[in-house]
């Protein structure tokens, strides 16, 4: 009665303890015992694996489920820890008894371990005074424990098995909230730790083996049920990998890149091994390109890597770990067996050591980073991998080139016709740097992002490789080759809304640079009208653009760039907004059906729609007008407000170009007295001195425009040498009579002069001068063009702009100004505005 009273106080102590500190193993008892309440008192509910004899203490999920390692579980229901059975009471209503640690592993069923105790001479010490915590392993674990091994341990037992018990002590009590994640606990064996894991899932394990019956209570300590017989460990990760002789390949690329360094170093670690053969199973070209790249090799070795310890026995079902890659990795299970990515490759597990586990595994896995871009294709893209491999061009791809591949889902294939052709003759499609072809990035008002290329989005899946990235897409990717203006002038089905857009003075928008959404109203959504109606439509513009100018977003959208199944505010270009949602793989704007959308331009993208669109904000005036609308628009009422009049539309979204003409002067030469006038090419006379001029100026010139200066009756002739006496020849570009000074000329006047042009003009004994630079035409006039440009920051003026400027300037002195005698006229003439 006593032992009774004294059992029933400690476990009220350990249950009032458990309420301040309980850990994971505690709490899923406790869920257990509640799954089972109407069994009784005091009984857990566990499930077990079919066909094996694995239970578990189930979580919530599992238990759901009805399955445990993806195998269907059977519900059990059993005595919680420390209860037992009594007859013909219902539940386990008796706490059980309390003994010594030797009698307590009997009372748990570990009559195996009871037994070698005995045999071992561990039975005085585990009866006798002290605090121990015993890991018992069950009768099942010594059956499943190797029979050499055991028979090596059983053949010495007052060696071999007492220090193999020994092994599974500790010097104090611990129950398995102190069992911490992580922990290392001394050993009665040499001191040797003992490795401890404890689970959200409410698994603790030692040494990866899993306690299956904890907490059992005994005078002189506690006693843990273990699923089996644990070894003394005392190897680091790296030690096992340079002993193993299935390991070697492993061990020699490893040590290349200094991650076998890294496994001998302490830590929690989860090593996932390829064997000799996984490497093999590669093929030597494959495992020559990976040992030729230091970096993708050690990404490789790391994507075999976890920062924590995860046993086999603590899977419970499939769960996602990070690798020190970055990428992660599945680890499940299937029954008894360990899975990596959904697949059976443990070869064997749970090789425990003083800093992890390592589980060897039959394939090697291949993270995104290590492989070849096109190797990254998956099966959701296959029709897309096949076709550029029917082309060649995967075999083209060279290794130390870097590609974007530019993936369609295989669904997007479905109804093209001439796929292949296309993607011959399209190479953006497949592969391009993303850097050449800048994506379009589009945001609405609800947050949400998508990357675009023309008309195709990016998809969650992108892959980056060794060489290069793979990113997905739903549709294919068709590059724009034509403006707006060019694709609905080509179709030749939206001749009215063309027509209208011209009347309003827009058709410009349709052809100039810029990003547009345009929901195109075809021919059909203007059907029925008749001359009168179209004279309505037309005759107030502001009503016209109103009209137009409110199916223009200035913006591009397309339907996969869209937040699906939210309504979507873009603001027209009228100044309203659109209504636009896209959901089902369909879209609507203001809830008019758009029938074909997503059509590229080179300045924006066209939707399709049969309707006219008009913004609900705006009332209308006239109740012919408002007739006329009700026939082309029948998806709103439009409100009528009577003498309502349209407001002009500032066009500031419309492309216009200011010019501004400085004033020119052109001169070619003007000679003072008597000169005749002739070409000369080459003037030899004595010895001549050579100078360049840039500019001549005599005394104080007043500036006009002389083409010919003539006083007198010159005469005119073309001579292409002249020859005086014995002369020299050389290229004489302009004639100084006399010592001139020399400057630049703008502008002589000197009496009334008569006007003609002059090449040259040789007075007497000329000195021969080379003039490399001659004032006179589209040079200079280009120049103060850009220079004009610049002060009036005009940087976005191309050169085709300043040649158009320079052709319309001289057609302008040639035709207006050649019979004006004032040449000062000239300045005020071409200073001509041609305003934004």
């Amino acid at each position: 009665m006593k032992l009774l009273f004294v059992a029933a106080f400690a476990l009220f102590v350990l249950s009032t303890f458990d309420e301040v500190e309980s850990s994971a193993y505690d709490k899923i008892v406790a869920h257990s015992r509640i799954r089972a309440r109407k069994e009784g008192p005091n009984v857990c509910a566990l499930q077990q694996v079919m066909g094996t004899k694995k239970k578990y203490f189930s979580t919530c999920r599992n238990w759901y489920r009805g399955a445990i390692c993806g195998k269907k579980a059977t519900v059990l229901y059993e005595c919680c820890p420390g209860y037992m059975k009594l007859d013909g009471m219902r539940g386990c209503p008796a706490v059980a008894p309390i003994d010594h640690v030797y009698g307590t592993v009997g009372l748990v069923k570990a009559t195996s371990t009871q037994k070698y105790a005995e045999v071992s001479k561990l039975k005085p010490e585990i009866e006798g005074s002290g605090s121990f915590t015993f890991f018992a392993p069950s009768n099942d674990a010594w059956d499943l424990l190797d029979e050499e091994m055991r028979g090596a341990l059983v053949s010495n037992v007052n060696i071999e098995l007492y220090n193999a018990l020994h092994y599974h002590m500790a010097n104090k009590r611990l129950l398995t909230k102190d069992l911490k994640n992580g922990m290392t606990v001394t050993s009665m064996y040499n001191d040797l730790g003992l490795q401890i894991n404890h689970y959200s899932t409410g698994v603790v394990t030692v040494n990866c083996a899993r306690i299956i019956y904890g907490n059992q209570v005994a005078t002189n300590g506690v006693v843990h049920v273990i699923d089996r017989v644990i070894s003394a460990v005392g190897n680091t990760i790296q030690d096992v990998i340079e002993v193993d002789d299935d390991l070697t390949t492993l061990s020699d690329v490893a040590q290349t890149t200094g991650f076998l360094e890294k496994l001998g170093q302490p830590g929690h670690y989860t090593l996932f091994a390829p064997t000799n053969e996984a490497f093999e199973s590669l093929g030597s070209e494959v495992l020559e390109r990976l040992q030729g790249d230091k970096e993708v090799l050690k990404a490789l070795l790391n994507f075999h890597l976890l920062d924590s310890v995860q046993c086999s026995e603590a899977i419970m079902a499939g769960t996602s770990y990070e690798t020190l890659e970055g990428n992660s990795i599945e680890i499940g299970c299937d029954g008894e067996s360990l899975t990596v990515n959904g697949i059976k490759m443990v070869l064997k597990k749970d090789i425990v050591t003083t800093n992890g586990v390592i589980h060897l595994i039959d394939q090697v896995l291949m993270p995104d980073s290590a492989k070849q871009v096109m190797e990254l294709v998956g099966s959701s893209q296959s029709t897309f991998g096949d076709m550029v491999s029917e082309l060649g061009l995967s075999a083209a791809m060279s290794p130390g080139t870097e590609y974007t591949l530019l993936a369609p889902l295989n669904v997007a294939f479905n109804g093209e016709q001439n796929t292949v052709h296309y993607i011959l003759n399209t190479p953006l499609f497949f592969i391009e740097h993303l850097a050449k072809y800048e994506p379009r990035l589009l945001h609405t008002k609800g947050g949400y992002f998508a990357v675009c290329i023309e008309n195709s989005c990016l998809v969650r899946g992108s892959k980056e490789g060794s060489n290069g990235a793979l990113h997905l897409m739903r549709t294919l990717l068709k590059p724009a080759q034509q403006s707006i203006f060019e694709i609905l002038t080509e179709n030749g089905g939206f001749k009215i809304f063309l027509s209208l857009m011209e009347d309003a003075g827009l058709t410009d928008l349709l052809k100039q640079e810029g990003d547009f959404t345009l929901f195109v109203p075809n021919d059909n959504a203007f059907a029925g009208l008749s001359e009168s109606d179209w004279s309505l439509l037309k005759s107030d513009i502001n009503a016209l653009r109103t009209i137009l100018l409110y199916h223009f977003n200035n913006g591009i959208f397309i339907g996969g760039g869209l937040e699906t199944g939210v309504t979507n505010l873009l603001k027209s270009l009228q100044g309203s907004n659109l209504r636009v949602m896209f959901a089902n793989n369909s879209m609507l704007v203001n809830s008019v059906q758009v029938p074909d959308s997503d059509i590229m331009a080179t300045n924006g993208v066209i939707h399709i729609i049969n309707q006219v669109l008009y913004p609900g904000d705006i009332p209308v005036g006239s109740q012919d007008l408002l007739m006329l609308l009700k026939r082309l628009i029948t998806y709103m009422q439009i409100k009528y407000i009577s003498g309502f009049r349209y407001q002009e539309i500032p066009l500031t979204f419309m492309s216009k170009y200011v010019y501004f003409f400085p004033d020119v002067t052109k001169v070619t030469r003007v000679i003072q007295g008597e000169p005749t006038l002739t070409k000369v090419t080459r003037v030899i006379e004595g010895e001549p001195s050579f100078t360049k001029v840039t500019r001549v100026i005599e005394g104080e010139p007043s500036f006009t425009k002389v083409t010919r200066v003539i006083e007198g009756e010159p005469s005119f002739t073309k001579v292409t040498r002249v020859i005086e006496g014995e002369p020299s020849f050389t290229k004489v570009t302009r004639v100084i009579e006399g010592e001139p000074s020399f400057t630049k000329v703008t502008r002589v006047i000197e009496g009334e002069p008569s006007i003609t042009r002059v090449t040259r003009v040789i007075e007497g004994e000329p000195s021969i001068t080379k003039v490399t630079r001659v004032i006179e035409g589209k040079d200079v006039l280009l120049e103060s063009i850009r220079q004009f440009s610049l002060r009036l920051n005009f940087s976005h003026f191309t050169k085709h702009d300043f040649f158009f400027l320079q052709e319309l300037i001289f057609q302008t002195l040639t035709e207006k100004v050649k019979d004006l005698y004032n040449v000062s006229l000239i300045s005020a003439f071409i200073s001509v505005t041609w305003r934004k």
